[in-house]
């Protein structure tokens, strides 16, 4: 994201490209003003109106741009990303009315990522008017978020270990005057047994640690957010393919979420006590591994038979979500990149979604759905909360039929949160396998945006 520049610049009347949106529908009849030469240049373009098509088109002295998009008068978050992604440097403004929430893919789709490679053919900003500027700074801020979530999901695991993480909770802290407490050593084993236990076999540069980060008046409603911070997933001693492996920087993605919606929250100044916490780990092959069979202590005190060291990240979220129920919140919410299941029922795209509260899906569902980012909810059924079940323990933490996987992996964490307290539970893929306008490839937010219009809407900023 750029970051010298902002994309998003107030309307002054200053010299900018035009845009105008047309709809294929609407096309022909837009296309009549345009004289014989313009109408040539469109064809030659094969610009028809189709969804995310674009054109340049000349008139007096300079030119226009044009695209396609499914009804101008309904803008979506991404109708406009495409333009951006492929007009030249420059300052446009919309011809026909203001961008609305165009705002927002605009800038999304002038991501890159350049931390190791040099884009070939460098692109100077484009910058976008609106005559809206209060929308302006809230803007930026929601598309930067979604960046902080891309850079940190695509920086490889030798880069992004728990020490990386702490080092972006600490900055993160710094800008807003929050304080961090990070949680390591023999106390993590002691108050932490079961995030010591995941992380203990990494090496000693990415060794584990629990990352609370809090900020706000302490007379103000308790927000909780958790996200899974598991930096690299070998898949432990149940190891993982190579090809289930390759991917697995992403799995400290719930993290990335986490950070990214404190900073929101305490950018946009929510009037909450906000707890963040991340237990921040890489579950890694040693001798000292944790293995299947193995029973676990938790900060809970419920004992925890390990079905699959594989599922290793609703372990460290089990003390995360415990140690943060002790401070009796308002409402927590959980990212993780969690299960392979929630993947194979919803696919990349949308998040899936547990809540104990039909009330609190049903808030962060219509928020996403307003900000095309809408998550699919899934259920927390009792009647399959039996499959956790252990002889010599008191859960496991794996089942072994292969049904449901994604709802029991929210059973488990259901155990963990405090008795009657609001929580929903977010499993995000955190990863666009395949590009689209606004939405390169690699690393993406999932449930953010959801999240935060949620929470806005819910508390309020000071």
């Amino acid at each position: 994201m750029a970051e010298t520049i902002d994309l998003i610049q107030p309307d002054r009347g200053q010299d900018a490209i035009s845009i105008h949106l047309v709809a294929r529908d609407g096309f022909d009849a837009w296309a009549k003003q345009l004289s014989a030469g313009q109408r040539s240049a469109l064809a030659a373009q094969k610009f028809d109106g189709g969804g995310y098509q674009t054109a340049i088109v000349p008139g007096g002295d300079g030119w226009f741009a044009v695209g396609g998009v499914a009804n101008p008068a309904e803008l979506s978050s991404w109708c406009m990303a495409k333009l951006a992604e492929d007009l030249p440097a420059g300052t446009y403004r919309r011809a026909e009315g203001e961008p609305g929430p165009a705002l927002h893919g605009w800038q999304t789709a002038q991501y890159t990522f350049e931390r190791y490679k040099q884009p070939d053919k460098p692109t100077g900003p484009r910058v976008l008017l609106t005559t809206d500027v209060g929308k302006i700074d809230a803007a930026i801020a929601e598309a930067r978020a979604v960046g902080v979530v891309r850079d940190l999901v695509n920086t490889p695991a030798e880069d992004m270990g728990p020490a990386a993480l702490e080092e972006h909770a600490e900055r993160l802290a710094k800008t807003h005057q929050g304080d961090l407490s990070v949680v390591r050593g023999d106390t993590l084993e002691q108050e932490y047994p079961m995030i010591h236990a995941v992380g203990r076999a990494a090496a000693r540069k990415h060794a584990p640690r629990l990352l609370h980060l809090t900020w706000g008046k302490e007379s103000d409603p308790v927000l909780a957010i958790v996200g899974k911070g598991v930096c690299f997933d070998s898949g432990g001693l149940d190891v993982k393919s190579a090809s289930g492996m390759k991917l697995m920087k992403k799995d400290m993605g719930g993290a990335a979420h986490a950070l990214a919606l404190a900073g929101l929250i305490m950018g946009g100044g929510l009037k909450v006590r906000l707890h963040c916490l991340v237990p921040a780990v890489e579950n890694a092959i040693s001798s000292n591994s944790f293995r299947p069979g193995d029973v676990l202590a938790s900060r809970k005190g419920l004992t925890v038979e390990i079905g699959n060291t594989d599922a290793e990240g609703r372990l460290v979220l089990g003390d995360a979500l415990t140690r943060v129920s002790e401070e009796n919140p308002d409402l927590i919410i959980d990212f993780a990149t969690l299960t392979g299941a929630a993947r194979v029922a919803l696919g990349p795209e949308y998040p899936a979604l547990m809540a104990r509260r039909d009330a609190t899906a049903d808030a962060l569902i219509a928020a996403g759905r307003a900000h095309d980012d809408e998550p699919w909810r899934l259920p927390l059924p009792e009647a399959y909360a039996e499959w956790l079940n252990s002889d010599i323990a008191d859960t496991n933490n794996a089942h072994v039929n292969g049904f449901a996987g994604a709802s029991v992996a929210g059973l488990f964490l259901d155990k963990f949160v405090g008795e009657g307290l609001e929580w929903a539970h977010f499993d995000t893929f955190a990863w666009r396998p395949a590009p689209k306008p606004g939405r390169p490839k690699g690393g993406e937010a999932y449930g953010l945006r959801a999240a935060w219009h949620m929470l806005a809407a819910r508390y309020g900023k000071a």
